[in-house]
């Protein structure tokens, strides 16, 4: 998965959440085992993660992130 800097991604969800109703999950890759990683409490931004697979701790400020949008119908 493509990273990108921490204060970007939570600019760009934020937008959307606020314009267009979107519930947003952070991503990001582990440090120590590189698996793709999404936190499962929507609509907050994290600056440090924890890897389901591995256990490391991932600090997802320096290293970068993604995020998943979802929207509901209707």
């Amino acid at each position: 998965m493509k990273l990108y800097p921490f204060d970007e991604c939570l600019r760009a969800v934020v937008r959307h959440h606020l314009e267009k109703g979107a519930t947003f999950y952070q991503q990001f890759n582990c440090a120590k085992c590189g698996a793709k990683q999404t936190i499962d409490v929507p609509n907050r931004f994290f600056t440090h993660g924890d890897c389901q697979e591995c256990g490391g701790r991932t600090d997802i400020q320096k290293d970068g992130c993604n995020y998943m949008l979802t929207f509901g119908i209707g």
